[in-house]
């Protein structure tokens, strides 16, 4: 009876580590979280509103950094974009983005081109 347990404890081992390395997280690895800017707003003072967008359906993405240059962060609530350094903001504040979920915010000022550098795909 302990050899069955212990074979039954390898298997399931074994198919745990399987998962993770080729489980649901691999098959969202073509699916990189994109960020979208539309100008809202005309004028001296243009006003844009921008869209993070999960694309992977079945995982959630955290912890979302973006290249963002010298964005100002008196522009926008820290907790929707928060200034680390020059050229790094996390969105959201680390938090997971639901699958195909989109996470907006908008910034008067003119435009900072934003673009993802680094994030986790966090699957069950």
């Amino acid at each position: 009876m302990k050899k069955h347990q212990v074979f039954i404890y390898v298997v399931w081992t074994s198919l745990t580590f399987s998962s993770l390395t080729y489980g649901l997280g691999s098959r969202c690895a073509g699916n990189a979280p994109t960020v979208n800017q539309s100008q809202v707003g005309d004028g001296s003072r243009p006003k844009f509103m921008v869209e993070v967008y999960n694309s992977c359906p079945t995982c959630p993405v955290i912890n979302i950094h973006l290249k963002c240059g010298s964005f100002p962060q008196a522009l926008v609530n820290p907790r929707l974009l928060k200034v680390l350094a020059h050229d790094d903001c996390v969105i959201n504040g680390g938090l997971p983005l639901a699958p195909l979920q989109k996470f907006s915010f908008s910034y008067i000022h003119q435009k900072f081109p934003l673009y993802p550098t680094t994030w986790y795909f966090q699957c069950e």
